[in-house]
């Protein structure tokens, strides 16, 4: 995973994000996602790419009993625990890929625009559904594959500044996409739907819910918004551990 989080200039543009300084209510995707959550009341979590930790205390705030986030991000762990007022949260600084995933341990595996960071992401699908209890739940928003096949993941504009449309090129090659975000240079992995959705069958899981992320009403007033129902940004899929129980 490509640890430009601890880039101090790029850190200090992320931070001007409205999702960084408002949270869930400003993130597009929330009015989804929020929903595909399972009841968490005594439960335990395990978010996968923490950041700041809004859906750790969002956890929390549920009634889980024990949350930990991970994050490779010195920044972003340092940031979750400055943010913290709960006190049932471990934040700890850890690639998503280095995590020991120990068996049987989660009720809820949950990571939010994390995962297209991931090379081998069904090696990551196999280890959740180890990590995960008996019909456990794997809840992740993912960059949509529509919009990480982007060359350069960004519209064609007229010479007036105007998004044309939005490029599709090299979908069925997987794999390094290399775009700018926030003024730095970033890199992404490109994941067909395919790879997805059937990584996530093949390692276990059965599918409960697959949501391609739509603004919210109240967000359509925000200039520019109504681009994003001209493509797919972000993928929101939930998935359960279908495992035996031991008798």
């Amino acid at each position: 995973m490509n640890n430009i989080y601890d880039d101090e200039r790029f850190f200090s543009q992320y931070a001007q994000m409205s999702r960084s300084r408002e949270g869930l209510s400003a993130a597009g995707e929330w009015h989804q996602m929020r929903r595909l959550f399972p009841e968490l009341q005594d439960k335990s979590v395990l978010d996968l790419g923490c950041g700041y930790g809004w859906h750790c205390r969002f956890s929390a705030s549920q009634g889980a009993a024990r949350v930990l986030g991970i994050d490779m991000s010195k920044k972003m762990i340092e940031e979750a625990r400055r943010l913290d007022t709960v006190g049932n949260i471990t934040y700890r600084v850890c690639g998503i890929g280095e995590y020991e995933y120990p068996e049987d341990t989660w009720d809820c595996a949950v990571s939010n625009l994390a995962l297209h960071y991931i090379e081998d992401i069904e090696d990551i699908f196999r280890k959740v559904y180890r990590t995960l209890k008996p019909d456990g739940t794997f809840l992740f928003n993912i960059e949509h594959p529509v919009f990480t096949a982007g060359a350069g993941q960004d519209w064609i504009y007229s010479a007036e500044g105007k998004p044309l449309y939005w490029p599709v090129d090299n979908y069925f090659i997987p794999g390094e996409r290399k775009t700018r975000f926030l003024g730095c240079d970033v890199v992404k992995q490109h994941h067909t739907l395919t790879q997805i959705l059937m990584g996530l069958l093949h390692s276990g899981f059965v599918l409960e819910a697959v949501e391609e992320a739509v603004p919210s009403e109240e967000m359509m007033r925000i200039p520019g918004m109504e681009d994003e129902l001209r493509r797919p940004m972000m993928l929101l899929v939930r998935a359960r551990a279908c495992k035996q129980m031991q008798s």
